[in-house]
């Protein structure tokens, strides 16, 4: 019996990829600010991404998270080792070493990854102010690539403690613009680091994020980077595979009014990312919500009932 093909497509798209190799196209992504030798002189720019020797890094000791599942790590710490740390970890001053503020799992797979530096971010925790107001001139770049804008738009919710809302008014969007930006996150690894160099557009990645499977998404990107393919074409090319997400598509891969941006970050305060939404293009549609155990949900209801 053949093997079953491990991303679950028929014959033509592997047949069109023909197994061809296009790690000469994927260099690892390189960060060209600043290099950080010691903490010792003066401040660094807590906007830009500047690389520590990995030495100087230490894990944080309330890092409430201690246990990391072996098989994943290995799997980002390949991924590192081919593309690069896409997202840079943040950390903070301590004594002659950085301290990680977020990013550990990132920062272990570094290591096993062979990585002599690491891509981050300098926080000065007591600047408050200051650390937003650099984020924001940091977005309002030119320069800046769709990953570096949502990993920044990401940086200032997570750090300034901000709700989407609060952060479209601070760069000037439209929240259902920073919504699809954040949505670039999702992406697997292999597609963020060519939509990062240019290799695939925002357009091919908004198609992409409307199919299910990552391992296709990643071999739809193959097809892209090989054959040139245009939005169009991978359109076309993922409706002939019956992937597409269609006529229902899930929260984001089409623009939506903006309530249903407003419902889904009041109820993500209590489920986090586990709400789907999914909405066709006369309004009808559903929604689903996976909750941990009835304590969570009684939270919710009573924070209804207090409205």
């Amino acid at each position: 019996m053949a093997a079953k093909n491990q991303y679950g497509l028929g014959k033509g798209l592997g047949a069109l990829l023909g197994g061809e190799d296009l790690s000469e196209l994927r260099k690892p992504v390189g960060y060209i600010n600043k290099e950080v030798v010691s903490t010792e002189g003066k401040p660094q720019d807590t906007s830009d991404v500047l690389r520590i020797p990995i030495d100087l890094i230490e894990p944080n000791p309330y890092q409430p998270r201690m246990t990391f599942a072996s098989e994943a790590m290995q799997e980002l710490a390949d991924s590192i080792r081919t593309f690069g740390l896409i997202q840079p970890i943040t950390v903070r001053r301590k004594g002659d070493k950085y301290q990680i503020i977020s990013g550990e799992r990132r920062y272990r797979a570094s290591i096993m990854a062979g990585m002599d530096m690491i891509p981050a971010y300098i926080r000065d925790a007591s600047e408050q102010g200051m650390l937003e107001m650099a984020i924001v001139e940091n977005i309002q770049r030119e320069n800046l690539d769709p990953i570096e804008v949502a990993m920044s738009y990401q940086r200032l919710m997570d750090e300034c403690s901000l709700t989407q809302e609060q952060m479209a008014d601070r760069v000037g969007k439209k929240r259902a613009s920073v919504a699809n930006q954040l949505r670039l996150l999702k992406l697997p690894a292999k597609v963020q680091h060519d939509l990062k160099v240019g290799l695939v557009s925002v357009g091919h990645a908004k198609v992409l994020l409307g199919v299910e499977d990552a391992g296709t998404q990643e071999m739809l990107c193959d097809m892209i980077v090989k054959n040139g393919l245009s939005v169009r074409q991978l359109e076309e090319k993922i409706k002939a595979m019956g992937k597409k997400k269609d006529p229902v598509q899930e929260d984001g891969a089409q623009e939506l009014p903006e309530m249903y941006y407003r419902l889904l970050e009041n109820v993500g305060k209590f489920f986090g990312e586990n709400i789907s939404l999914k909405r066709t293009r006369d309004g009808k549609g559903t929604m689903t919500i996976k909750f941990d155990s009835d304590a969570q949900m009684e939270q919710f209801l009573k924070a209804l009932d207090a409205r």
